[in-house]
């Protein structure tokens, strides 16, 4: 029997020592008193707990602990520190502040009261801060402030992985560096790479630009950014949205992907497409894939379309000083309509200039030459520039054309409707004169070097001034063969005119 009962003791301990080690986890640690200027049982307090006090340190778990006193309860192996605490966590991390209390078995550590959490280059400060050094993730609720290189963050709360050394920024976050300020609800930051990532609305804040975005990305070492879901950038009075933006502070680079909107206020100017990059150093943006530039007014505008636009502005002025198009050139406003391969507006002199093989529609008039230039204003075409095989011509009727040519001319317009015409060089005209109920008078044909050409309220030819006496006059139809009536280099382009603002898409 006293053999039995020995096995059975022999059992119960086993058992009572397997409960003990389940309750504390495997690998738990007591917490080490490594020294104390004096220690003592305070049995008012609790007979497990002992009193440490003289700048006493403790170990637990790799783990360092300082402080000027502390109560340390051997039962449950907690630890409560007073005055100049610090936790050593590793070579890089550690801890500070007023108070703590830290739980043996769980390892977490709640410390408050001026808390200082040091990890390399990266300094955070609150009031309270909780340190789980299982998940080695420090949490705060009540403010923080992290310090890191040139970057200063603040929220209301935080979690520090100091693993992996990123941080979860929430609620009121601000990031100030000397160059920019950062606000947004919910921000990730990597404190080696000084990497951010936003989620929310999101504004940055630089010192002559301006951010938004409520996705995206910024290094504050390249100085590179990734915006998206309602990206805007603003800068020196422009403005330029797209599904994604990216953009570079150091050498004031962006681009912009899916549905970009590049603006200028000052300008009335609008350009959108679904590709642009803007190089503020250089003073210009580029605007491809579907690229449309929209001038004037929300009443009378402008649509022009290329394969690619370029808004050129003052870097120093930081205005728009002019638009150009190249390759396949088209634009539309309803009382003019153009089709060219390359086009400059300037801003300064509203002087729109048409580059290679152009041709301009204006009312009934189709007007080529080899470069056309534009006088404009307001709104409104106030004289039209042909310089080199300048051509004219206006649809009679289903087979015949009234024709104006000559070396260069010059178109005036009045409430954008030609008026006057002067040609100078190797002038020729062949139009129909009719009847008010539009019965064929004759065929006015001639040819002079000089001569002005007066257009009624329907840019229709009204009546011929000729500088010098000319060669021809007005024919009956039946004394011109029908091969005469067209002036050589007639070509008639109906066909290709823009009818609308998306017509000029159509290739």
């Amino acid at each position: 029997m006293p053999h039995l009962l020995s096995i059975l003791r022999l059992n119960l301990i086993a058992m009572l020592a397997f409960m003990s080690f389940s309750a504390f986890g495997q690998g738990t640690l007591r917490i080490q008193i490594i020294k104390a200027g004096a220690m003592a049982h305070n049995k008012y307090i609790g007979e497990n707990i002992v009193r440490a006090t003289g700048n006493p340190v403790f170990e637990h778990a790799g783990a360092y602990l300082y402080c000027d006193s502390a109560w340390l309860d051997e039962v449950t192996n907690n630890l409560d520190c007073y005055g100049n605490v610090r936790i050593k966590s590793s070579d890089t991390l550690n801890l500070y502040g007023k108070f703590l209390h830290y739980e043996g078995n769980t390892r977490i550590a709640r410390i408050s009261d001026n808390v200082k959490l040091i990890d390399n280059q990266t300094t955070l400060t609150t009031n309270y801060l909780i340190f789980d050094r299982n998940t080695q993730i420090a949490y705060y609720n009540t403010g923080g402030k992290v310090v890191n290189k040139n970057n200063t963050l603040t929220s209301k709360k935080g979690d520090y992985h100091t693993d992996i050394k990123i941080i979860y920024f929430k609620e009121d976050v601000v990031m100030k560096n000397p160059d920019y300020t950062i606000n947004c609800d919910t921000m990730k930051y990597n404190t080696q790479t000084r990497v951010s990532y936003f989620e929310g609305p999101t504004i940055i804040q630089g010192k002559k630009s301006y951010l938004y975005c409520e996705n995206g990305e910024y290094n504050s070492i390249t100085g590179q950014s990734a915006f998206s879901e309602n990206a805007l950038l603003v800068d020196e009075g422009r403005r330029l949205t797209g599904d994604s933006l990216y953009y570079n502070e150091v050498n004031y680079t962006g681009k912009a992907v899916k549905n970009i909107i590049l603006t200028d206020t000052a300008q009335d100017l609008m350009v959108k497409g679904n590709f642009a990059e803007y190089f503020k150093k250089k003073g210009f943006a580029m605007i491809t894939d579907s690229a449309v530039a929209m001038l004037g007014d929300t009443k009378d505008t402008l649509f022009l379309h290329a394969d690619t636009l370029r808004a050129i502005f003052d870097t120093v002025k930081q205005e728009s000083r002019e638009l150009m198009a190249f390759h396949n050139t088209r634009f539309y406003r309803t009382d003019i309509q153009g089709v060219c391969d390359s086009l400059h507006y300037s801003f300064a002199d509203s002087l729109i200039t048409m580059y290679r093989a152009p041709i301009l529609w204006s009312e009934k008039n189709q007007i080529t030459a080899d470069t056309i230039l534009l006088e404009t204003g307001k709104n409104s075409v106030k004289k039209v520039h042909m310089n080199i095989s300048a051509f004219i011509i206006s649809q009679d009727s289903s087979l015949k054309f009234n024709q104006v040519k000559g070396k260069i001319m010059t178109g005036y317009l009045l409430d954008n409707k030609l008026y006057r015409i002067d040609v100078n060089g190797n002038a020729e005209t062949v139009y129909y004169v009719r009847e008010d109920d539009e019965s064929l008078i004759g065929i006015n044909k001639a040819a002079g070097s000089r001569m002005r050409i007066y257009m009624d309220e329907d840019s229709k030819i009204e009546r011929i001034t000729y500088f010098e006496k000319p060669d021809g006059n007005l024919f009956p139809e039946k004394d011109i063969p029908e091969t005469d009536q067209i002036l050589k280099g007639f070509k008639w382009f109906g066909e290709v005119r823009p009818l609308n603002r998306l017509d000029i898409f159509r290739k």
